[in-house]
């Protein structure tokens, strides 16, 4: 396991109520993706360090995806399927995280109707099956994207109003998914009793995330990697909050094993444009890359269609005592040392290879 994964991992562990999961069986859908892998590594380490003797069940769309300490373990369950066919398992589940869910713009502008069906089809089979094993508890990751354009507001709370939405625009198919899937959680939870849980991410970023999904983290840190410019096309105005993965899979724990209420924000402290970002990446890159401004507004975005609001994370912090630990330089820095590390050891398996 990469060093820093295993050390936030035993971060993570430490601040959450893990005694919880001891002997119990967990099923991740999407544990292919990075918030899924890491959820993933954490009951992973929790099983080798700690001796909790989790059923960890993993699912994937290609078992190739995961990484090979996952295929070796005997702790561990792969099951190989879309999330939007029904779920056939006849063993037990005691709880389940949702994480399956298009993150690339890519995909979002070139297959919405995909996108669609991954949220709304998934959502609808994953809470069938908690339904049918009556998990202790299920927990889907939401977007900020479910709040939309804001109004006359500049923060987004979970009890506050949402902002608009135009679902004439198919790249919102994401954001429309997102919402109905929300509304099926709360459904359960109301008419059958399932303990359904709903966190809503802003942007998170770090180790297992991929360099060319197409959001701008991401197209940042593929340049850095290779020594490249930072070329922007925009004026890179728009603020947002990064989140590092680790900060966002201890909030999602928290949420899961210790919340009362059914919906929290899990977003970083830190408000910055994406232009500043660039400017994070440039320092981080030893001088290897420079950021050049190039202005095209012509070009077609991938991003949603709407770009104002920032998500409150007051209420997971006052009621969870959830704090961020990774500012965007400390996060971007360990994301980089993660991205080096893996083509090392790519590098050396290439070599062993010949």
């Amino acid at each position: 396991m990469n060093k820093i994964i295993y050390e936030d991992c035993l971060d993570i562990i430490k601040k959450i109520d893990y005694e919880k999961l001891q002997n119990k069986s967990f099923l991740i859908t999407g544990a292919s993706g990075m918030l899924g892998s890491y959820i993933s590594y954490v009951l992973k380490v929790l099983n080798d360090a700690f001796n909790m003797n989790i059923h960890i069940i993993l699912n994937v769309r290609d078992k190739n995806k995961l990484k090979e300490e996952f295929l070796n373990d005997s702790n561990v369950e792969i099951i190989v399927q879309d999330v939007i066919n029904p779920f056939n398992y006849e063993g037990h589940i005691d709880y389940i995280v949702h994480a399956a869910s298009p993150a690339s713009p890519k995909i979002m502008v070139n297959h919405p109707f995909e996108t669609n069906i991954a949220n709304t089809i998934g959502t609808y089979n994953t809470l069938m099956l908690a339904k049918e094993k009556d998990v202790l508890g299920y927990l889907f990751i939401s977007s900020r994207e479910v709040y939309g354009e804001p109004i006359d507001n500049d923060y987004f709370k979970e009890d506050g109003m949402l902002g608009y939405v135009n679902p004439l625009i198919p790249r919102n198919s994401y954001a429309e998914g997102k919402k109905a899937a929300e509304n099926m959680c709360v459904s359960m939870k109301d008419e059958y009793g399932i303990n359904t849980k709903i966190v809503r991410l802003a942007h998170t970023y770090g180790p297992g995330m991929s360099v060319y999904d197409g959001r701008v983290q991401a197209d940042f840190l593929k340049n850095v990697i290779n020594n490249e410019n930072i070329v922007m096309k925009s004026e890179g105005t728009s603020i947002r909050t990064y989140t590092y993965v680790a900060d966002a899979v201890l909030g999602i724990f928290k949420v899961l094993l210790s919340s009362k209420d059914i919906v929290y924000n899990i977003a970083d402290d830190k408000e910055i444009s994406i232009k500043e970002l660039a400017e994070v990446l440039v320092s981080l890159s030893n001088n290897k890359s420079k950021l050049i401004m190039q202005i095209d507004n012509s070009l077609k975005s991938g991003s949603a269609s709407f770009t104002k609001g920032i998500l409150s994370n007051e209420k997971i912090k006052k009621e969870l005592g959830w704090n961020p630990k990774y500012n965007v330089h400390d996060g971007f820095l360990r994301t980089i040392e993660y991205l080096k590390e893996e083509m090392l050891c790519d590098t050396k398996v290439m070599i062993k290879k010949h």
